[in-house]
């Protein structure tokens, strides 16, 4: 049996139990038959989690553990790493999807008989979903023959329908949060020669591409000839899925409770969450304001793909074929798993360094959506000087992103569109100015949209979005989309007013796509004749070309701001604590925890989700930090979402700040983000304010914390509470109460002053405001 070989840390064990690191260390040293240390270092030991799981439980101390968790520790302790046990969870999670039966009759006996069976089944599902024919080999390995070409035929679903064999249905709902990340995202792995928003390391060597579906054959002989991609998914091999078997079976447990998507989004949510140096995510609601700006379309492109964040945000449709490419194998091997199970439509993934050896040379897409590699110099400048894709002109070396523009526009029909996210240094960089000049004056680029700071990494940059068309002929007098979104910037770190930001852009878009021009909107939107951009500079940075608000709306604000303002400062004033008296003697409370408390009923425990049925406001971590409303959202899916009620208390679980919120009839019915602990306390038992005033202590959460190299984590288990009576406990809480009203005062007053200021200065010096 292969369950030894999954691994877990001191702190997996701590988790596990329900107790802190210390505990541990304390039964490692009191008790002679802990289990031995089988792998890590000598100061971060790791152990075999089936021999933990099996001491803790005769020794009485296995707290409850949630079935998420379990699986959880089994991926993160695979001997092989994470990523593959992600894929091959994935590739069993799509069997279970398309063919349930199949699995119950694969799943039955051992886990020998499991590995043995398990790659015939697999190829029997992984053929039909990503297209070509398959066999296994002697040694279990799975080869692939490809029946079409994942290199550029338009409509590859035809050669798959041949086989008789037919896509899957799809769970409902979306299990990986937006941004914050929760939303589902794109990803980037750090290293040089990235190839897009999560794209992974370059290939200098310009080898072929790989598929997502593995090792292709050449077509039979009455078929055209073609190149089909070797496969980024691997049908695992019997000695691999030996190693796996305990995952594979937690997963398919998992898959029973929440389905089989939502188990694949909750794993790769983890996942991403516990790398958080490795991936850099597109926010779920930028990906869907980028699919929305594309349109409807049946065939969509995205050259670097990443963990399929923009391709799970297009609109579906009947016959609908999404081609994904990422230089990264175990990216594109993930997000064709990842799509696989989100949709019915046709899957061709592929893994290559897309400027260099473009996986898909023939496609003429209706739609291209891609967040590429930012700043990157080695592209392949020196090898495709002669590309035919450069019909705008050579990009210079320092700009790749002028690259990956005629890219999309090389991959669209003829009025297809094309939307990127782009660094606001390639709408003015004098090294790209006629590769500009050029999609103005033929009618490629149809609109820029400066995004506010906070949309997206790098979060402290106004990152652009630009909307491209092929066009279909020259136009006589073309005319361009300048917006400027900035003013929907928020204050805490939960990124901009994303409702606002849609309307906004969307609304703009579409009137201008219709018309081909548009009213001016001052300091927000504008459309502008292409010949007044062809300067010798052709700077396409929205703000630099849109008049400023007119100097009626700028005062008329600045004067409501200021109002607001006194009225908060003088509630302020009203709200400030009385002096501190000193007690005499200190007192010496008897503790209990918040587990025990848990254990015992006195209160409910939860943690945030990552979806649900219904679409309602989403309190984040940051939301909890900053004292603000409500901010996020969560993907809809089968998940049932936790939902706050008026007199729960909140608790951010990362980042070590001492934090705790009670919900007001306000935040009511809002659903409990990522990263939170929700505390539902006993009203007959325990007062929520004195919960979370005492919750609040700066002693209390730094011995309730574990410390990594990069984050703090808390254990809201651990978190410690007097034993007082009721009666005592209101008296705290309503002193707890006034100093939360106090402090939220307090930041609306700094809100509010940063306003003021930031307004008198933009003011006074573009003239709409009166130095007297």
């Amino acid at each position: 049996m292969q369950d030894n070989a999954t691994e877990v840390t001191a702190a997996g064990i701590a988790r596990l139990a329900g107790v802190g690191r210390a505990a541990v260390s304390n039964w490692r040293r009191r008790h002679a038959d802990f289990p031995k240390p089988v792998g890590g270092t000598e100061t971060s030991p790791s152990f075999s989690l089936a021999e933990v799981e099996a001491w803790l439980r005769d020794q009485g101390k296995l707290a409850e553990v949630p079935l998420r968790e379990r699986v959880w520790q089994q991926l993160a302790g695979h001997p092989e790493g994470p990523v593959t046990a992600l894929t091959h969870a994935g590739c069993v999670l799509l069997l279970i999807h398309d063919r349930p039966t199949v699995w119950l009759d694969v799943g039955a006996g051992s886990d020998e008989r499991l590995a043995e069976v398990l790659p015939a089944a697999l190829v029997e599902v992984l053929t039909p979903r990503f297209g070509g024919g398959a066999a296994v080999n002697s040694a279990g390995a799975v080869n692939f023959a490809g029946a079409a070409s994942a290199a550029g035929v338009v409509n590859p679903a035809d050669a798959v329908n041949s086989s008789g064999a037919g896509s899957g249905g799809s769970d409902a709902g979306d299990g990986l949060a937006g941004g914050g990340s929760s939303g589902g995202g794109s990803a980037v792995v750090n290293g040089p020669g990235v190839d897009g928003d999560p794209v992974g390391v370059n290939n200098p060597s310009g080898a072929r591409p790989h598929s997502a579906v593995h090792a292709p054959a050449p077509a039979p002989a009455s078929a055209p000839a073609v190149h089909a991609p070797a496969s980024a998914v691997h049908a695992p091999t019997t000695p691999e899925l030996l190693l796996s078997a305990p995952l594979l079976r937690g997963a398919a447990e998992l898959a029973a409770e929440l389905g089989a998507r939502q188990t694949f989004e909750f794993l790769l949510g983890r996942h991403l969450d516990a790398n958080p140096r490795q991936y850099t995510l597109t926010p779920a609601d930028l990906a869907g304001l980028m699919a929305d700006l594309a349109g409807p379309a049946r065939t969509v492109l995205d050259p670097a793909c990443g963990t399929g964040a923009l391709l799970r945000a297009v609109t579906t449709r009947a016959d609908q074929e999404l081609y994904a490419q990422d230089s990264a194998p175990e990216l594109a091997a993930l997000t064709a798993l990842r799509l696989a199970l989100h949709t019915r439509a046709g899957v061709r993934g592929a893994a290559g360094d897309t400027l260099r050896a473009d996986a898909f040379p023939e496609l003429r897409a209706d739609a291209v959506l891609c967040h590429p590699p930012f700043n990157e110099r080695n592209w392949g400048h020196d090898e495709l000087a002669y590309d035919a894709r450069w019909e705008y002109g050579f990009p210079a070396r320092t700009e790749s992103e002028l690259a990956w523009v005629q890219h999309a526009l090389a991959r669209l029909r003829d009025g297809g569109t094309a939307v990127l996210l782009m660094p606001p240094a390639a709408a003015s960089r004098r090294s790209g100015r006629r590769i500009r000049a050029d999609l103005l004056r033929r009618g490629a680029l149809r609109a820029v949209v400066a995004l506010p700071v906070g949309a997206a990494p790098p979060y402290n940059i106004p990152l652009h979005l630009w909307v491209l068309r092929r066009p279909e002929k020259a136009p006589a007098q073309p005319e361009v989309l300048l917006a400027d979104t900035g003013q929907f910037a928020t204050e805490g770190r939960g990124g901009p007013d994303w409702r606002e930001v849609r309307e906004a852009v969307l609304d703009a878009w579409r009137a201008f796509d219709r018309t081909g021009a548009l009213e001016e909107r001052p300091g927000l939107v504008r459309s502008l004749p292409v010949i007044e951009l062809l300067d010798d500079d052709v700077d396409l940075a929205p703000a630099r070309h849109l008049p400023p608000p007119t100097a009626a709306e700028g005062t008329g604000a600045l004067t409501a701001v200021r109002e607001n303002l006194g009225e908060t400062l003088r509630l302020t004033a009203d709200l400030t604590p009385p002096p501190a008296e000193a007690a005499h003697p200190v007192p010496r409370w008897p503790l209990t925890t918040i587990g025990e408390l848990a254990r015992g009923g006195a209160l409910g425990l939860r943690t945030g989700g990552n979806g649900g049925h219904a679409r309602v406001p989403v309190l984040t971590d940051h939301d909890v930090l900053a004292g603000t409303a409500p901010s996020g959202t969560l993907p809809e899916s089968d998940e049932e979402a936790v939902l706050v009620e008026p007199g729960d208390v909140v608790v951010p679980v990362l980042g070590g700040g001492s934090v705790a919120r009670v919900i007001d009839d306000a935040t009511g019915g809002a659903a409990l983000g990522r990263n939170l602990a929700l505390l539902r306390p006993d009203p007959a038992a325990l007062d929520p304010w004195f919960l979370a005033g005492f919750l609040r202590g700066t002693a209390n959460h730094r011995q309730a914390s574990s410390y990594a190299s990069t984050a703090t984590r808390l254990d809201v288990r651990r978190l410690q509470l007097p034993r007082l009576p009721l009666d005592e406990q209101r008296r705290y809480g309503a002193r707890f109460r006034a100093l939360d009203e106090f402090e939220r005062a307090l930041r609306r007053a700094g809100r509010l002053g940063e306003q003021l200021v930031r307004g008198m200065y933009d003011g006074l010096t573009d003239g709409t405001v009166a130095p007297d």
